[in-house]
């Protein structure tokens, strides 16, 4: 099989975008989710910097919006056409796929299949309504949510951001507070305060090694 570099979508005719395969023993696919606005990119980030043996592996996520400023194609977000993201999608490329805010998201297949079987942690940072994809296309997936310490406080932190339109503001404070609703949804609920972004990272690694300890041979299958 030729190598593929971590990002890369498979095509249709990659092995690893075929039949689901089971991931080496211990192995996790971790989905760390949340509201627009809680901190989930600088959350991964701190996780990043900390040392993990083996290294998690982070996938990058497929888009239909635009850049913004200081992102990286293939390192941010793999940020495709609109033409070629439905092309992948209907050939099977991606694990799960969804609109929000008028854009499209997806996870790349192959690639978490890759990372699982060579006996990588995989963590995907996705939404609300792709965490639900991947738990039921994947049952064995550990499901992270992470939440603000109030509502005002999230509200702040996308005004602050100052990425969106008024209307796109506006859309995803909406979109918050009915995806807050869905905690329960979720195997475990971190709170994100402000300024506390190394401890939330502490806490979901910690999350991370019980989970291991406790299923050490389970083959999380994709």
């Amino acid at each position: 099989m030729t190598e593929q570099p971590p990002g890369a979508v498979a095509t249709p005719d990659d092995p690893l975008s075929g039949v689901p395969s089971a991931g080496a023993p211990g192995a996790l696919l971790v989905v760390v989710s949340g509201p627009s606005g809680v901190g989930k990119d600088t959350i991964i980030d701190a996780l990043r910097a900390r040392p993990a043996d083996p290294a998690y592996h982070y996938v990058v996520t497929c888009t239909t919006r635009s850049a913004r400023r200081g992102e990286v194609d293939g390192v941010s977000y793999q940020f495709l056409a609109r033409e070629r993201f439905a092309a992948l999608r209907d050939d099977g490329a991606f694990l799960e796929w969804a609109e929000v805010h008028g854009n499209w998201y997806a996870t790349p297949r192959a690639e978490v299949r890759r990372a699982l079987a060579g006996g990588r942690d995989v963590i995907l940072k996705i939404d609300v309504q792709g965490a639900a994809a991947v738990k039921s296309l994947v049952p064995d997936a550990l499901l992270v949510f992470v939440v603000p310490p109030s509502l005002e406080a999230l509200f702040r932190r996308l005004r602050a951001r100052a990425t969106e339109t008024a209307e796109q503001l506006e859309l995803r404070q909406r979109n918050a507070a009915i995806e807050l609703a869905r905690a329960g949804d979720y195997d475990h609920v971190v709170v994100n305060e402000d300024g506390q972004v190394e401890r939330t990272a502490e806490r979901i690694e910690a999350i991370i090694r019980a989970e291991r300890a406790r299923h050490p041979d389970r083959r999380v299958v994709v």
